[in-house]
């Protein structure tokens, strides 16, 4: 069956950096997807890789910060995280879909893993 599984997460210093992993099996879909989502606030959208190697970001806030790179070997979907601040607090998650990065139809979620920004 499909299984979405993040990991990666925990406690973090201000300007500390994290990479968040999401195992998907299989690895079949067309596009895998990061969100975010903060206490009280509604999920963001992050960036998203193809399988054909495109990515895309989807907000300005993150685009220089952090990256998306995938391991078909490992069937693993990274997200890197650089120059962390208390914003970022929040649950992140990835999503998988047979449609494309634009279309933003993810069929598929993990379970989320959390991230804690602070001194």
């Amino acid at each position: 069956q499909t299984q979405l599984v993040e990991s990666g997460g925990g406690l973090v210093q201000p300007g500390g950096s994290l990479r968040l992993s999401c195992l998907a099996s299989p690895l079949n879909y067309r596009s895998i997807g990061w969100f975010r989502q903060a206490p009280g606030k509604e999920r963001e959208a992050l960036g998203c890789s193809s399988s054909s190697g495109l990515y895309m970001n989807y907000t300005d806030s993150v685009k220089c910060r952090f990256t998306i790179s995938r391991d078909n070997a490992k069937n693993r979907v990274y997200l890197q995280m650089d120059s962390l601040n208390d914003e970022d607090t929040g649950t992140y998650y990835c999503a998988a879909t047979r449609g494309s990065c634009m279309a933003r139809d993810f069929q598929y979620w993990g379970q989320g893993t959390k991230v804690t920004v602070s001194s």
